[in-house]
């Protein structure tokens, strides 16, 4: 079951939506009040979505999303009366996966949920698969950088200066690129 947690930051009550929402078979988890309290929620309740209705998002609330996205990231819905351009964009770039604003009808509400976790999960890929490929980047160039050092120094060809990177790597059962690391931080080779 879906658990949602949901952020009222405005007057408007909220039990029809609440309700909408238990009749699609989500978990609904304590309320919160203000955004202020959004990431200690989050990391207390571990929602697998977050609501957030309200007038306008305030520059505390997109603060307080900006670092709930770095650290504990989840889909965010926000429901806002708000339909400035730059509003919307500042709410994107804070991490709000949806921005509603033509209101909350709760008969609209499980389909936006729905594209939003699976707008979240797509994203989530893409951030997984861009971490990895920048960490191959960053690990190719130690590695070079290592085999250029160990050329350099023991006067090695450049496959057999990848060998022993590559065979130390498998005797310590660590990345290669970790191995070149270490090799570099403990030798302070120049900087090409």
């Amino acid at each position: 079951m879906p658990r949602v947690l949901l952020v009222n930051d405005t007057d408007k009550p909220i039990a029809e939506l609440r309700e909408a929402l238990q009749r699609a078979g989500y978990e609904i988890l304590a309320d919160v009040a203000h955004a202020r309290a959004l990431l200690h929620a989050v990391e207390t309740q571990r929602p697998d979505v977050i609501l957030i209705d309200t007038e306008s998002p305030t520059r505390d609330t997109l603060e307080q999303l900006a670092v709930m996205n770095a650290s504990a990231p989840r889909p965010v819905v926000m429901f806002s009366d708000a339909a400035d351009q730059s509003v919307i964009r500042a709410a994107v770039r804070a991490g709000v996966t949806t921005y509603v604003v033509d209101g909350m009808a709760p008969g609209k509400l499980v389909p936006i949920l729905e594209v939003a976790c699976a707008r979240f999960d797509e994203e989530d890929k893409l951030r997984r698969r861009l971490a990895e490929v920048e960490q191959q980047l960053a690990d190719r160039k130690d590695i070079d950088r290592a085999k250029g050092w160990l050329m350099d120094r023991y006067g090695l060809g450049e496959s057999e200066a990848f060998e022993l990177l590559r065979g130390q790597a498998m005797k310590q059962g660590v990345r290669l690129g970790d191995v070149a690391r270490q090799l570099l931080s403990r030798s302070e080779p120049p900087c090409p």
